[in-house]
């Protein structure tokens, strides 16, 4: 008797059990006790992450069509402040992409163990820029620190943006302006770099070589473009004393430091590590520059290389700036490390009077 009742509670209880389950799925209820497969179509269809990323786009939508119309308000009214603020907008954007390159790019010589000076020539180039934009930009970011001195800054920026800004933010047209004025600064340099030269070279015992020197930095002087054979005829003297990167006097260093757009304003052996550390940096570069063939690169990359080895490219033709790159890298391509004092002075030497000098033959 207590078997049959057992028997018979059991088979109500499944009875009830199924009953329940059948009726909860056709009516669409959820139900805990429907199996994983029968869950997962639900749980796809009311997918928050699905809500999320339809949010995500909708007001992504709604800010781009509010940014649309806030542009051409202040393109219609403030033609001029819209100038500036599409300029600020655009290099915030190239910053953060030269960031993220950076960070890849260090990533990459962390994890695969790739020396600086065995970098493509663009990954190089990159690096080098983007330090010296950032030791820029510094200053500025602390200055921006207390409270409200963003208005300050925002004033620096608009009346200073040469000394202020890097030139992410420059409009097209202050790159070049810009650029010329740089331009300006180092050809104040010309002249007592070659002097110097001439003073020291009394200190050279060759009589050969003596005299060499004083006609390559007299024939600079008189408007000429020397060749190439006559920088290359003088290397032995820039590897050791009185010319060489660590040899020559402190006021040649403080000459040449410009040259590369650094402070003289510093003690004697800042300067000359300082100028040493960028020299061989930029024959570096060089000899990137020549595993990827100048021909490799676009008009602006062409036009920066010149302008970053002493020539002022926005005045001259692509043509031009393509022959005077030719010879640099002639030049440095046959330099060692040890004669990078050489490649200084050909800054000199090579953009003083190009492209309207007398070729000295």
């Amino acid at each position: 008797m207590a078997l049959s009742c057992s028997s018979l509670y059991s088979h109500l209880s499944l009875t009830r059990l199924c009953g329940l389950r059948t009726n909860r799925i056709t009516n669409g209820l959820y139900s805990p006790y429907l199996p994983c497969q029968s869950r997962l179509p639900l749980c796809r269809h009311y997918s928050s992450s699905k809500v999320r990323r339809g949010l995500g786009r909708y007001v992504a939508s709604k800010l781009r069509r509010v940014n649309d119309k806030y542009e051409g308000f202040l393109k219609r009214r403030f033609p001029r402040f819209y100038l500036l603020y599409h300029t600020f907008v655009e290099g915030f954007k190239l910053l953060f992409q030269d960031t993220k390159d950076v960070r890849r790019i260090r990533t990459k010589m962390f994890y695969d163990k790739v020396q600086y000076k065995n970098l493509p020539y663009r990954e190089m180039e990159k690096l080098r820029q983007f330090r010296r934009d950032m030791m820029k930009a510094v200053p500025l970011v602390v200055i921006s620190i207390p409270p409200f001195a963003n208005y300050l800054v925002f004033v620096l920026m608009y009346f200073f943006p040469r000394q202020i800004l890097i030139p992410h933010f420059w409009t097209p047209k202050q790159q070049v302006e810009f650029q010329g004025v740089y331009h300006s600064l180092r050809t104040r340099r010309h002249l007592p770099v070659l002097k110097g030269l001439e003073n020291t070279s009394k200190q050279v015992k060759d009589g050969k070589l003596q005299s060499s020197l004083k006609d390559l930095c007299a024939n600079v002087q008189s408007g000429a473009n020397p060749k190439v054979s006559d920088i290359l005829a003088v290397r032995s003297l820039f590897s050791g004393p009185p010319m060489g990167i660590k040899r020559m006097s402190v006021d040649q260093m403080r000459h040449l430091s410009p040259l590369l757009f650094l402070t003289p304003r510093l003690p004697g052996f800042l300067v000359g590590r300082r100028l040493n550390s960028h020299a061989l940096e930029l024959l570096q570069l060089d000899r990137a520059l020549s595993r990827l063939g100048p021909h490799q690169l676009s008009d602006s990359e062409l036009r920066q290389a010149c302008f970053v080895r002493g020539l002022h490219s926005h005045s001259l033709s692509i043509n031009q700036c393509r022959e005077w790159l030719h010879q640099w890298l002639q030049v440095s391509s046959s330099l060692k490390d040890s004669e990078v004092s050489l490649l200084l002075h050909s800054i000199v030497f090579l953009s003083a009077n190009y492209p309207n000098g007398a070729r000295r033959h």
